[in-house]
């Protein structure tokens, strides 16, 4: 293993010790013409009042924004669909909702960036829409399980405090007898989850990371302890949780730093409440690395040896991808024996690598 180790995130650079944003107010809305049909709309911008609104006819008159601008728009297109995962050799059979797009927390890997096109935050009012379509799927297929997250094109709370959507789509996840919904975040905006009648058909998992590269690699988005607290505040309403280490970052002292985060972690909250866990390592495109490069200079995780691996994206050496997840894993599985751990977006020879020990 020794011979793999680069060196490249042994600092926490100066750079990127900014302010965190657990928050967001924009400094002015942008509402498509026919969001006004729409009654997320009016309840939205009551809860923003004081802010510049002006109606445009379309999302592309937002070309140009800021993460400063927020977009409500009534999105037209089919709101669930299956991941991108889907279709892997090693695949969790997970469907996603996306009613918002885009984050202010501004992780330096983040995919968002290379992505989408626009950089305005983006939240879709027709959330009647969205339900309607979840119902109808899932009862058509009444003995099949369906995994939904919100999560894959925003963070699924950051913008809660402004949509209260989780308030809807909560008590709406416990009436579907084969639905669960799955509320992924970094944030620690909870408050709308308490006392709502979940019935269990509700987790919400945290996307976490050893504490160096929550300080460097995602300086504006809540910090460890936040979103561990917000964790435990909703394991104690009664949510089953969720955590997901990815992307997981090789450095000099990983071994170390992990263990010692998936040991708090794991102790502080209560191991048989959690749902899953999954690993997944840094990958990237070209593209996306370049984009990390030039936006972010301080950062190093894009530096060092990667090779084109799986689904075209820079992976590290496979050897350090199996060492990495079956290191976690043991760990994981030491302190939460009854939690469910997968790999996300991994090929099948790793998967069965790490399996065979």
């Amino acid at each position: 293993m020794a011979k793999y180790l680069l060196r490249t995130v042994n600092r926490e650079p100066e750079t990127l010790n900014l302010k965190r944003m657990s928050t967001y107010r924009p400094k002015q809305i942008l509402v498509e013409e026919q969001c006004w049909r729409d009654p997320s709309t009016r309840e939205i911008l009551d809860r923003l009042s004081g802010i510049p609104v002006r109606t445009v006819r379309s999302i592309s008159e937002a070309a140009g924004e800021s993460k400063d601008t927020l977009v409500l728009i009534r999105y037209p297109g089919k709101f669930l669909k299956v991941c991108q995962g889907a279709g892997a050799d090693t695949c969790c059979g997970y469907f996603i909702v996306s009613y918002a797009w885009n984050c202010h927390f501004d992780c330096t890997y983040c995919v968002l960036q290379a992505y989408l096109t626009n950089n305005a935050m983006i939240l879709c009012t027709n959330i009647e829409k969205l339900m309607a379509e979840v119902k109808e799927t899932l009862e058509r297929s009444p003995n099949r399980i369906f995994r939904i997250g919100t999560g894959e094109l925003a963070d699924s709370l950051a913008l809660d405090p402004i949509s209260c959507f989780s308030r809807r789509l909560v008590p709406f996840f416990a009436t579907l007898p084969n639905g669960f919904l799955e509320l992924k975040t970094k944030s620690d905006q909870i408050s709308n989850l308490e006392g709502l009648d979940h019935r269990g058909h509700t987790v919400v998992s945290w996307s976490m990371n050893s504490r160096r590269i929550c300080r460097t690699e995602e300086p504006k988005a809540p910090a460890f302890d936040a979103r561990l607290a917000a964790a435990l505040k909703c394991q104690s309403w009664g949510y089953k949780l969720g955590f997901h280490f990815d992307p997981i970052i090789f450095y000099d002292t990983w071994e170390s730093e992990y263990r010692e985060v998936v040991k708090e972690l794991f102790r502080a909250v209560d191991p048989d409440g959690v749902a899953w866990v999954s690993l997944g390592a840094l990958r990237f495109t070209p593209h996306l690395r370049e984009l990390v490069q030039r936006r972010f200079p301080g950062s190093r995780i894009t530096y060092g040896e990667f090779v084109p691996g799986h689904h075209g994206k820079l992976r590290y050496f496979r050897p350090i991808r199996e060492e990495i997840y079956r290191k976690i894993r043991s760990w994981i599985q030491a302190e939460a024996p009854g939690a469910y751990v997968y790999l996300c977006m991994e090929s099948r020879v790793v998967q069965e690598a790490v399996d065979s020990e």
